[in-house]
């Protein structure tokens, strides 16, 4: 069923419905409910013109004409857009209001009307799951949708429940669906047409109503109020007074709900009631579900008369379970068979003796008495003229009259004997007409005529033509598909093709909130116009910029709101991180070329989302001056040195003296100035030579000058680089300082110092082996110098060797005196010869003398040399040869 704007001019009246639902004020409506039938009763193709603009006066100005035209084409309009608003966009009223507002107030009407249940109940609500469905769809925007028209069924518009389906229709559509029906009906089927009642349906279920049913007025759910007021604190369409209809299974009880959409709940009372077989004491059980099992053992004699029920507690026996052997009817034959089932039949044929005596029973396995023989009653012939009672062992023969039995075209009698079996068909030749009526033939009798000429009436569905062969006027109905597009604009009808209206599509889509959550299920073609539901699950859309979630918000169409996250990117130039709200998705505006005149259309749209960059890092960066003589905050996207007029200070590339320039920046091409000084570096210790070079950075080259020094036994002059013995430790200086030849010190020992030239006093602990003899010198033995103070101690045989020698000693003690003493008088003989001759000597013979003189000195300084070396020499010969005397055996 189409919507009524769509319908304008297609139907009969459909016109005069716009109209008038456009033109009838809502109050208006509950006041007449019954006068719609005036309004929607109009003829075929009729008109209401309810926005006519009044006749102006024959004076009036061309302005005011159109002024009035204007004024009339507006309201036409707005008339136009009032009727095509849905629920979803007409509600905004309502919509405006806050969410939490309306689900509390929602929640207070759905209290109060489920009050009166809970109390009985105990708090239980759970048999009002399917009616709490129905009340809640009445609040949500687009759940409740007319059908017929496929438009939202608001609450101030008069409407009818299905008492099958519940489904509601708006009451003026709902009053010519019905009319509509019965007239397509009666048309199709009756002769005598509009003179039957026949019933029509509900549009969604199919339900059937009598003509007597046809609503002609508005009255809330429980059928009690006439043109209920659209009170806010109440469901929609109720008059806010308890149900009180008759519950279902009928229990003698009644509705506690207030009026209310969709079934009554199930019966909240408490009764006493025993269990299902009667055994156990009654016990108080809810009304709705007082049926109960004691679950004891049933034991009732089955119809089997064989067996007991072995089923717990319940209502009525089954059937019996178990297997028995049974007889069939006849009793010929016996099988297992369930006890449920004892009568059966063998599928024999019977076979017993009839009552004639000749033939037997032809009837399958059965009980009782055989059926008496067929051809022992009175018997005709075959064409039925004569009838006669002849044994049944005897057949009728024919009674040779003419058949005149009908043939097979009813007009005509057989013209053959009395024959058994079929007549034949008919062969005279008769005139016959044409089904349709329009030609005539003469033709066998049997034979039907049918011309060529195909019928030009439209069928049934008003739309296709007959196109059957000599029609006889009733056309079958139309056998093609409707195929026509439903009014929801996604399906075509699957009837076959009809007239009229086709009904509602009956497919029902699912509207879902964003995260798939809630669901709600409208009417197919509402999907479009139907907000999604509110859901209160939190929002599952993935983030659109680069955070990884969004801000927690509940679950909404549309797009999301704009991410208020702070950015915290890290900005391209520096470390730190974006400090403003999070600008991936902005609306912009975008730039529109320059339209050519009014009549043109902007080609874009006038905001487009973009990723807007991070704006420049703010964050105050302290940042020193070029020679860091001072610091002061910075922003960070302006970080750089800059000049503080300071004398720069730089240390120069000599380092060791500093750059007296304006603070500036060094670079490569803007560096501090060149030091023209000369090196001025103390030198390293010891060094007493200075730095020939310019001033220069680091340390000075190392000094390859020689110095001149002795070595540590001051014999010899060495040259040594100043670098390595002003470097050099204690133990490297001294080997520097080393001739490397023996030391020439003599130690207090008297021997030769034999360490390397070395600084300091030599050691006293002489290692120079000495010999060390005995007193008599003829035992020796070799001790360090530093060990001389020991004596070796004589023994026996030096002691008598000592004798010898002393004894030999003192023979040449004597010799050497007796020859001294020979000496002595010789040299007095002389002298005393020179004091004799007298007077003074000549100088040559002086120079002589003197000569003489001193020869003879020499010769007794040689004398004595040779006494002392000889006498030892001597006495070391007399001994070694005493020695050896003594030891030779």
């Amino acid at each position: 069923m189409e919507p009524a704007w769509r319908q304008q001019g297609r139907g009969r009246g459909r016109s005069q419905e716009v109209q008038s639902e456009r033109s009838r004020p809502p109050q208006k409506e509950r006041e007449r409910p019954g006068g719609a039938g005036g309004a929607w009763g109009g003829g075929r193709g009729g008109r209401t013109k309810t926005a006519t603009p009044p006749e102006p006066p024959k004076a009036a100005s061309v302005q005011s004409k159109f002024e009035e035209i204007r004024k009339s084409n507006l309201a036409a309009a707005q008339r136009l857009v009032e009727s095509q608003i849905s629920s979803s966009s007409s509600d905004d009223d309502d919509e405006n209001v806050a969410v939490d507002h309306q689900d509390g107030k929602r929640g207070k009407i759905l209290e109060s009307t489920f009050t009166t249940y809970a109390d009985q109940t105990g708090g239980d609500v759970t048999g009002l799951a399917r009616t709490g469905q129905y009340v809640s769809d009445l609040f949500q925007s687009g759940a409740l949708t007319c059908l017929i028209c496929i438009a939202s069924v608001k609450r101030t518009q008069a409407v009818w429940s299905c008492s099958s389906c519940f489904s509601l229709f708006h009451l003026p559509c709902i009053q010519k669906w019905a009319k509509d029906s019965a007239f397509l009906v009666s048309s199709v089927t009756d002769e005598d047409f509009g003179q039957k009642q026949h019933p029509w349906p509900c549009p969604k279920c199919r339900a059937e109503y009598p003509p007597s049913a046809t609503p002609n007025r508005y009255v809330c759910y429980c059928g009690k109020l006439q043109d209920p007021p659209a009170d806010p604190w109440l469901a929609p369409h109720s008059c806010g007074s308890v149900c009180q209809k008759e519950l279902k299974p009928t229990c003698g009880h009644n509705c506690l709900l207030l009026c209310h959409p969709g079934p009554c709940p199930p019966c909240p009372k408490m009764v006493s009631v025993s269990c299902l077989c009667g055994k156990a004491k009654p016990l108080p059980r809810r009304c709705s579900n007082k049926a109960w099992s004691c679950q004891q053992q049933c034991n009732k004699l089955l119809p089997c008369k064989q067996h007991t029920c072995t089923q717990s507690c319940h209502t009525e026996c089954s059937p019996c379970p178990r297997v028995s052997v049974q007889k069939c009817v006849c009793g010929r034959e016996r099988a297992e068979r369930p006890c449920a089932a004892p009568q059966w039949n063998c599928q024999q044929v019977c076979g017993a003796p009839l009552s004639c005596g000749n033939h037997s029973c032809e009837v399958l396995c059965h009980d009782g008495v055989c059926p008496p023989c067929p051809r022992s009653v009175s018997r005709s012939c075959p064409c039925g003229k004569s009838k006669s009672s002849l044994p049944c062992t005897e057949e009728v023969m024919p009674c040779g009259d003419t058949c005149d039995r009908h043939l097979s075209c009813g007009k005509h009698t057989c013209s053959m004997r009395c024959h058994r079996g079929s007549c034949e068909t008919c062969r005279q030749e008769v005139e016959k007409e044409c089904r349709c009526g329009k030609y005539r033939k003469l033709m066998p009798c049997h034979k039907e005529y049918l011309c060529d000429s195909k019928c030009p009436k439209t069928r049934s569905c008003q739309r296709h033509q007959c196109r059957r062969k000599c029609c006889p006027g009733n056309c079958p109905p139309c056998d093609q598909s409707c195929g026509r597009t439903l009014g929801c604009r996604n399906h075509k009808c699957p009837s076959g093709c009809h007239p009229g209206s086709c009904y509602p599509c009956p497919e029902s889509v699912e509207v879902r909130c964003s995260c798939g959550s809630t669901v709600l299920s409208v009417p197919c073609g509402r999907e479009r116009s139907t907000k999604p539901p509110r859901c209160k699950e939190p929002c599952r859309s993935p983030p659109s910029c680069h955070h990884p979630t969004r801000e927690a918000h509940r679950c909404h169409p549309g797009p999301c709101p704009p991410c208020r996250q702070t950015c915290l990117l890290q900005l391209p130039s520096c470390r730190h991180t974006c400090p403003q709200p999070c600008h991936d998705v902005v609306l912009v505006k975008s730039q529109q070329v320059q339209l050519a005149g009014p009549w043109e259309q902007p080609s874009g749209p006038a905001f487009v989302k973009k990723a807007l960059p991070c704006p420049p890092c703010g964050v105050p960066i302290p940042t020193a001056c070029f020679g860091e003589h001072e610091v002061s905050p910075v922003p960070c996207h302006r970080q750089g040195r800059f000049s503080c007029s300071r004398p720069c200070g730089r240390p120069l590339t000599c380092g060791n003296h500093n750059c007296t320039k304006e603070c500036h920046l060094v670079t490569n091409g803007n560096k501090c100035e060149v030091c023209d000084e000369g090196c001025s570096k103390p030198r390293p210790p010891g060094c007493p030579h200075t730095c020939a070079g310019a001033c220069h950075p680091g340390n000075c080259p190392t000094c390859s000058q020689m110095i001149r020094q002795r070595c540590h036994c001051k014999i010899s002059m060495l040259y040594v680089e100043c670098m390595k013995l002003t470097t050099a430790d204690e133990q490297t200086k001294v080997k520097l300082g080393s001739c490397n030849n023996q030391c020439p010190k003599e130690l207090g020992c008297g021997h030769r110092c034999k360490q390397v030239c070395h600084p300091g006093v030599c050691e006293e602990k002489c290692q120079q082996r000495v010999k060390l003899r005995c007193p008599c010198k003829r035992m020796k033995k070799e001790f360090p110098c530093s060990q001389s103070d020991q004596c070796v101690q004589c023994d026996d045989t030096c002691r008598d060797q000592q004798k010898k020698v002393s004894q030999l000693k003192e023979a040449e003690q004597r010799a050497t005196q007796e020859e001294e003493q020979k000496k002595l008088q010789e040299e007095l003989e002389a002298f005393e010869k020179r004091q004799q001759r007298g007077g003074r000597r000549s100088k040559k013979r002086g120079r002589r003398e003197e000569v003489d003189d001193e020869q003879g000195r020499m010769g007794r300084w040689w004398r004595r040399c040779a006494a002392f070396v000889l006498i030892p020499l001597s006495g070391a010969l007399l001994s070694a040869a005493a020695y050896y005397l003594l030891t030779t055996p």
